[in-house]
């Protein structure tokens, strides 16, 4: 279960920063950097872990209370700017801009896995981290529900992917349907399932 070890450690104001959203073929990635007052967390937050690890009611609720009572950025890169610089460049583009939605510069930003972005700050990268952390584990809570909300609605104007399901990740069900309906805006051209359906109309064309 995530702890305050590695927040204590490193002392100051600690974000933990995390992202959601580098495999699916649609949709931005989203990031979210979260500051927690480790004196003041309610009991409402006890469990709380990686989002991987709760059900999506879970996160959900977590996500309501860490709204009340952290200090929350959320930072997103889009489909066009994911296709341009490539999704590593664009998952630290998101960090950077949630990192930025604070409000203020924390002393260290504490990010999950082994690259972090460039930052005005301290940054500190902790490999599952948002097992191990819990400023990293409210962070991928965030962002999670924040980019399945985004999907679930972009979902309604394109109800043929299961959006809502599958938040744009390549399941069985989402690649039948871009073989049956063919892309939207919001597919990332540059990722290898949609630029073969890209290149195969091509050449049936």
């Amino acid at each position: 279960m995530p702890d305050f070890f590695h927040e204590k450690r490193l002392g100051g104001l600690v974000a933990g920063v995390d992202e959601v959203g580098r495999g699916p073929l649609a949709g931005p990635v989203v990031a979210a950097a979260v500051i927690l007052d480790r004196r003041r967390l309610p009991r409402a937050l006890a469990g709380l872990d990686d989002s991987k690890a709760l059900c999506a009611e879970a996160r959900v609720e977590y996500a309501i209370v860490l709204r009340r009572v952290a200090r929350i950025g959320i930072g997103a890169a889009s489909v066009a700017e994911i296709d341009a610089i490539n999704i590593l460049q664009a998952s630290m583009l998101a960090m950077r801009r949630a990192v930025a939605a604070l409000g203020v510069v924390p002393d260290v930003a504490l990010v999950d896995g082994n690259r972090g972005p460039a930052l005005d700050c301290r940054v500190e990268t902790l490999i599952g981290g948002d097992a191990l952390s819990f400023s990293i584990a409210a962070a991928s809570v965030i962002a999670k529900v924040t980019r399945d909300r985004a999907m679930a609605s972009l979902g309604l104007r394109h109800d043929r992917y299961g959006w809502e399901r599958n938040a744009g990740y390549p399941t069985p069900e989402h690649r039948a349907a871009i073989a049956l309906h063919g892309i939207t805006p919001h597919h990332r051209r540059s990722f290898a399932p949609v630029r073969e359906w890209l290149l195969g109309r091509e050449a049936a064309e």
